[in-house]
């Protein structure tokens, strides 16, 4: 009878250590799906990348650097096709390391004036240390103004080009 207590007992011990282990194993999975993105999602690991529009304003009048603006989604073939590009790239890369306050956003801001020809993705927009969308700066499409596909990373290097010099010449 004593042995036959033990063994209920330690049938016991072993299911609540069960139960245990498949908790913490939950709450490891929660986390891990909700734990932040890093803020390059993707875009170029040793470029420093602000979390916010508002940050990036910031920053942007500090440093007297434009701010790069990529609009795009994490599911979209498009913007996946874009990053690949942007990331292969190395004088795109450089320039966004040295010379912009980069930004990326999933979510759209309260600023029209990112959105000045619609809410698509993918799209870039630059904005000068003023706080002012460069309007004047666009890719080859003439419906969708601030969109590049991976086939445009050329006209975009020169875009970051063109901005870095307007500014230069205007400040």
């Amino acid at each position: 009878m004593l042995s036959r207590g033990r063994g209920a007992m330690l049938r016991w011990v072993v299911l609540a250590l069960f139960i245990s282990l498949c908790a913490i194993a939950e709450a490891q999975n929660k986390k891990a799906k909700t734990a932040t993105p890093p803020p390059s999602r993707g875009w170029g690991k040793n470029i420093k990348w602000v979390k916010s529009y508002e940050e990036g304003l910031a920053e942007s009048a500090k440093s007297q650097k434009p701010l790069m603006v990529i609009h795009h989604l994490d599911n979209c073939p498009h913007s996946k096709a874009l990053k690949g590009a942007f990331v292969a790239h190395k004088s795109i890369q450089k320039m966004a390391k040295d010379d912009f306050i980069m930004l990326n956003l999933v979510e759209e801001t309260g600023d029209k004036h990112l959105a000045p020809d619609g809410y698509y993705v993918p799209r870039i927009l630059f904005v000068d240390p003023s706080h002012t969308v460069r309007a004047d700066i666009v890719g080859k499409f003439g419906d969708r103004l601030y969109t590049y596909g991976p086939d445009d990373m050329e006209l975009l290097a020169a875009n970051m080009k063109k901005v870095k010099l307007l500014l230069h010449n205007e400040l």
